[in-house]
């Protein structure tokens, strides 16, 4: 087995795996699940999943490999984009059906210049004279140097009329045009509608040999320069244009073998806000939910396991003769304390468990953290992981403002960092209560918002009640709520946990006893009770 400083853990953002360097990497450390199979059905349109529980690495993965006769390419939304996407609304005064439409030309787009890449070499596609002369159009459009990125496909819409004029002026010279078309500058609309129509013709016209897929993904990111409101409304034109082309457009394309689709990758707080009608309907029969939940007692045949053993097996000299969970055994060979239950094998994964909210993200990260600390402070370098590295305070600490900074970053995505700041100072009124009641939640709320209405005058929008605020904190697995059985044994329920296809968005009970989040207290100043003094 390799020396823990020699290991290769991988990265903690998927995105890295784009590189061309990382392939093999990825490849190597991916684990093929369920969710891979299911994110391969025509039905599929949403992969939904909280951050860090591997989106971006179910796409990237399907876009490195040709999975299931899939073709795929994985595109992100910037900041850029939605800049511009406000300008256009300014200038065009669009409403949300045209930014569906703007949408749908850049999906179209991007969709095309992908299956001419992937299958139109060799002049495949000659007998396909629609898409030949829409392939045509774009290329003299961008002077034969298209790049595959939506900000580019943004600007082919932008500049509508000159679009429109290339692709009549490509129909025609094919013979799939013979009136003379004049745009207008003015018309918008109307030469978008033009735009979108030559595209699905085109497309219509195909006989693919692959399935292709395209992936967007960076909506879970707003950028604090854009105004929530301009934002949501952006995306929800993304999903309207992606649901209505999956669902109407390409099933209708007939004789192809190969099929095309749009994925989003989308959080589930965010799949919530969209207003899509039938939304239960679409998050159990049109996505995938990432779920790697599993219990103590079984967790040697979970998924979440396997992917962590398999972090560690792949890079071993004898991985070949390696079964599951021998990697992590030589590594992690102790026992979690304070188990009820006995294993014939050593329970360390437990002590991560219970530090992670279930994400492969946080497996990494600690993994990663304590090979660091490991590196640091060990003067034993040949030997393995113990319990005391595990409860080492560095490693302890560094993890822990690990897991505020994810909070942070769901938060940026409705609020700015001054409601962080105020979302923060909320766990000095608990005292450093660690677990409370309802009652005592509900004096440190008053408290909290005493002195918020003195410093800064308001109260975030999240803390405009206490039960919004518990569930915001339920929400954002900071906290849970534990309820009693008939027989008095406590059933914890967190929100990453009770999250299911038929309930994406859990509620937190009223009125029971809560407890902060085990691996975040130290972040949060809580787990030793403080003394107030009293005026």
């Amino acid at each position: 087995m390799l020396k823990i400083e020699d290991l290769n853990l991988g990265f903690s953002d998927a995105e890295n795996y784009k590189r061309r360097e990382n392939k093999d990497l990825l490849n190597s450390l991916f684990l093929i699940t369920s969710s891979l199979d299911k994110l391969c059905l025509p039905s599929t349109t949403f992969l939904v999943g909280e951050k860090g529980t591997g989106k971006t690495a179910y796409a990237v993965y399907m876009t490195n490999n040709s999975y299931d006769n899939n073709l795929a390419s994985l595109r992100y939304i910037r900041e850029t984009e939605y800049q511009k996407f406000i300008t256009l609304k300014k200038e065009k005064h669009l409403d949300l059906s045209d930014y569906s439409s703007i949408w749908k030309v850049i999906i179209y787009l991007l969709l095309s210049e992908q299956i001419y890449e992937k299958e139109g070499k060799d002049g495949l596609f000659k007998k396909f004279s629609k898409f030949q002369a829409l392939h045509d159009a774009i290329q003299e459009y961008y002077v034969h140097a298209f790049s595959p990125e939506i900000i580019h496909a943004l600007q082919f819409v932008r500049e509508s009329k000159i679009a429109a004029e290339l692709l009549s002026k490509h129909a025609k010279a094919a013979g799939e045009q013979t009136e003379n078309i004049t745009f207008s500058e003015s018309r918008f609309q109307t030469n978008l509608l033009y735009i979108q129509k030559n595209f699905e013709q085109a497309i219509s016209s195909l006989k693919l040999n692959r399935s292709h897929i395209l992936f967007i993904d960076g909506i879970d990111i707003r950028p604090s320069t854009i105004p929530y409101e301009e934002y949501l409304e952006c995306i929800k034109g993304l999903a309207n244009a992606v649901w209505e082309i999956n669902n109407d457009f390409f099933p209708s394309i007939r004789d192809s073998k190969g099929r095309l689709r749009t994925v989003l990758l989308i959080r589930p707080d965010i799949f919530s806000s969209l207003g899509l009608q039938n939304q239960n309907t679409k998050i159990r029969d049109n996505s995938v939910l990432l779920d790697w939940s599993t219990t103590y007692r079984e967790h040697r045949s979970s998924d979440l396991f396997f992917a962590s053993d398999q972090i560690l097996r792949y890079q071993q000299p004898e991985s070949k003769e390696l079964q599951n969970g021998d990697s992590w055994d030589h590594y992690f060979p102790f026992d979690a304390p304070n188990l009820m239950a006995q294993f014939e094998k050593p329970s360390s994964f437990v002590s991560f468990l219970r530090f992670a909210l279930y994400r492969p993200r946080d497996i990494v990260t600690m993994l990663s953290m304590l090979q660091e600390t490991f590196s640091q402070t060990s003067s034993d370098k040949s030997r393995s992981f113990s319990e005391e590295d595990f409860d080492q305070s560095t490693f302890r600490r560094n993890y822990a403002d690990y897991l505020l900074g994810e909070v942070k970053d769901q938060l940026a995505f409705y609020y700015g960092d001054d409601e962080y700041e105020s979302f923060l100072k909320f766990f000095e009124f608990l005292d450093g209560k660690n677990k409370f009641t309802y009652e005592e939640y509900l004096e440190a709320y008053s408290n909290h918002e005493k002195y918020l209405k003195q410093v800064k005058g308001q109260m975030p929008r999240f803390m405009s009640t206490a039960p919004d605020f518990l569930q915001f904190l339920y929400d954002l697995n900071v906290i849970c709520f534990i309820e009693r059985t008939e027989d008095g044994k406590p059933h914890i329920h967190w929100c990453f946990r009770d999250r299911t296809y038929s309930n994406i968005s859990p509620k937190v009970k009223l009125g029971e006893t809560y407890e902060i989040f085990y691996g975040m207290s130290k972040a949060l100043n809580t787990g030793k009770r403080l003394s107030r003094k009293k005026a």
